[in-house]
């Protein structure tokens, strides 16, 4: 089944009453609705009247046009189902509109979202088209919100009936429009969904009125499914994300501010800074000392022993080449965005280990100080 007849599927279920079992009327007795309304009690000239109360009074101020009796729908009413990430929804309205906060950075929010929905027409198979797009300056500011509204071509659905020679018995045409608004920061936009066509014929003849309730049931049903897609488009940015990282080489070779050999690490400064000490620990340093306004720490090395039980149970560790001695890691900013640092290794006679040494050690550094067995 695609997923646009199981789409209209459910909705013919909405908009139509089941052969045996109305399940969007009330059912049972109904005898209240055709009680006659008692006469006002009247109190005779000679007697005082009783008070009353009157937040106990029912105001005449209500819908005498409503439904009675089984004529009520009973049906629970539709919601805008915020399920993607940064969505909020409007309160107290009656209209399918729900708002997206960036989530993406480096993601254009409106691009994102109209793809989202493009995405969710085409897998039904429905055409669409750009009827409107406009810009409007804020005043007092350069920037601008912009509007766009999109509208469906036509979904169908025909309901069947028959085994062996088939009829039409229901057939049910819808169509919708989509309306974007993006605040002037670009950072929150609006969505609202709007059924602007509808047909159906069947038996009794055909109609082109849909009665209200089942029109905001199809906006918020059509409005949900773009937003699950937009959740499913978020989900799966963010494992493309963290595949990226995985395979990014974070460490690299190269020189400091002052031109001496140093490991590269694609890391902000103070992020690293932080990180530095599960290093240490897990590598055979030991922290002397620091320096946190230079950013230096002073620490001493004795290479790890390993037993054969390590070997065995494979809790055996990467270890540093280096001689058991005293070092100076000093981490500096590269770049003035601060995306990476510079990590320097001294000796105790404060001379930068060589391009030879930070080369031979490399396969362990790049593995610790991209902290990939913790994120």
């Amino acid at each position: 089944m695609s997923r646009q007849l199981f789409y209209f599927s459910v909705l013919s279920l909405t908009l139509s009453a089941c052969s045996s079992v109305d399940s969007k009327h009330a059912q049972g007795d109904f005898d209240y609705a055709t009680k006659q309304e008692s006469k006002p009690f009247i109190v005779p000239q000679n007697l005082d009247k009783p008070a009353t109360q009157k937040e106990f009074l029912i105001t005449n101020n209500i819908n005498h046009q409503g439904s009675i009796g089984d004529k009520i729908d009973v049906r629970a009413p539709s919601l805008v189902l915020p399920i993607a990430a940064s969505s909020r929804v409007v309160i107290n309205t009656h209209e399918a509109i729900i708002w997206f906060d960036k989530a993406l950075e480096d993601k254009d929010l409106l691009v994102f979202i109209q793809n989202a929905l493009v995405s969710q027409l085409m897998s039904d198979n429905v055409s669409y088209e750009v009827v409107e797009s406009s810009t409007k300056d804020e005043p007092g500011s350069e920037s601008q919100s912009k509007t766009e509204i999109y509208e469906s071509d036509w979904y169908h659905n025909e309901i069947e009936t028959g085994w062996l020679f088939t009829d039409i018995e229901s057939s049910t045409s819808l169509r919708f429009r989509y309306e974007f608004f993006l605040k002037p920061h670009g950072r929150s936009l609006s969505l609202k969904v709007s059924l602007i066509d509808y047909m159906k014929t069947d038996n009794y003849g055909g109609s082109k009125t849909i009665l209200p309730i089942d029109k905001q049931r199809a906006e918020m049903l059509m409005l949900n499914e773009v937003v699950a897609k937009v959740d499913y488009n978020y989900r799966s940015q963010q494992q493309k994300n963290r595949l990226a990282r995985a395979n990014q080489q974070l460490v690299s070779i190269g020189e400091n501010n002052e031109a001496e050999p140093a490991y590269i690490v694609e890391m902000g400064l103070d992020e690293l800074w932080d990180n530095m000490p599960i290093f240490f620990e897990k590598h055979g340093f030991t922290i002397n000392d620091l320096n946190e306004t230079n950013k230096i720490y002073y620490v001493a090395f004795t290479k790890p022993e390993i037993s054969i039980w390590d070997t065995i149970w494979g809790d055996e560790r990467p270890v540093i080449e280096v001689s058991d001695a005293k070092y100076q890691f000093v981490l500096a900013p590269l770049d003035e965005q601060n995306h990476k640092t510079s990590v320097s290794i001294y000796n105790v006679d404060g001379e930068p280990l060589s391009l030879e040494t930070l080369e031979r050690v490399f396969p362990v550094i790049k593995t610790g100080l991209s902290f990939r067995q913790l994120y």
